[in-house]
């Protein structure tokens, strides 16, 4: 009775509530730091950051253990380490972030802010199969679920804790980190089917769509490996200046 009640799925009671319990983690990291200096900002961000790290390969370890998530990857050949690594575009913010912020890079903090909350929102909101209709104390769909509403405490973080406000200037930088980004992407999924490492890398969903409904559609309408995800671009550009023109307001 009880697993029925902790079903999460998009937008059911279960993951309102969670979103909410994040929220209330931003609030209290942000009060932590309240009236305390840069340097500490910086200390406590950066070990936050450093915690959802290790809870990523903690998580991805608890993955390779899950027979069910095995079976249910059969179409693309089980559980494989090749597959799993911190790759995937919110992955990838999640080790950029501590860096930017280490470095007080702003470039990489404008990425950050903008693709971090992007790329966890869609796996959030479209989650493959094996991350949908569960229940939300297994330990996949805890570590899943607990990773990438992280992500997007920690590009919010970026903002409440004074590090960066986006600029219309660095909507362009952005895009284009973006963009050469997922074609490295490509590239190391190229690399590794062809070595023969492992016959299904797919970083960045550029070779397939992994039973993805959205991407599944996109996938229809061009079929070709990379050059389905075309579409996304515009409208990555479009959400970058959006989220700028709304800071903007909130500032004024």
């Amino acid at each position: 009775m009880l697993k029925k009640k902790l079903i999460i799925s998009p937008f059911n009671l279960v993951f309102w509530f969670i979103s909410l319990f994040f929220v209330g983690v931003l609030t209290v990291m942000t009060l932590t730091i309240k009236g305390r200096d840069m340097e500490f900002r910086k200390t406590f961000y950066i070990a936050v950051c450093l915690f959802n790290c290790v809870s990523f390969f903690l998580y991805k370890y608890e993955l390779s253990r899950d027979r069910e998530y095995d079976e249910e990857r059969q179409f693309i050949g089980g559980f494989s380490w090749w597959g799993e690594l911190p790759f995937h575009l919110c992955n990838i913010n999640m080790t950029l972030m501590p860096l930017a912020v280490f470095f007080g890079f702003r470039p990489l903090m404008s990425f950050c802010f903008f693709m971090g909350p992007l790329g966890a929102l869609m796996a959030l909101l479209l989650p493959a199969p094996t991350f949908d209709e569960a229940y939300l104390f297994l330990p996949r769909i805890l570590g899943y679920y607990g990773t990438h509403y992280m992500i997007i405490v920690e590009a919010m973080a970026l903002l409440t804790f004074g590090f960066y406000y986006p600029e219309y200037s660095d909507v362009p930088k952005a895009f284009l980190a973006l963009i050469v980004i997922s074609l490295l992407a490509h590239c190391l999924n190229t690399f590794i089917r062809k070595r023969g490492i492992y016959d299904h890398a797919n970083y960045f969903y550029t070779m397939e769509t992994e039973q993805i409904p959205a991407l599944d559609m996109l996938y229809r309408f061009i079929p070709h490996p990379l050059l389905y995800e075309l579409p996304l671009y515009p409208f990555s550009l479009i959400y970058m200046y959006l989220v700028t023109f709304f800071f903007g307001l909130i500032r004024k």
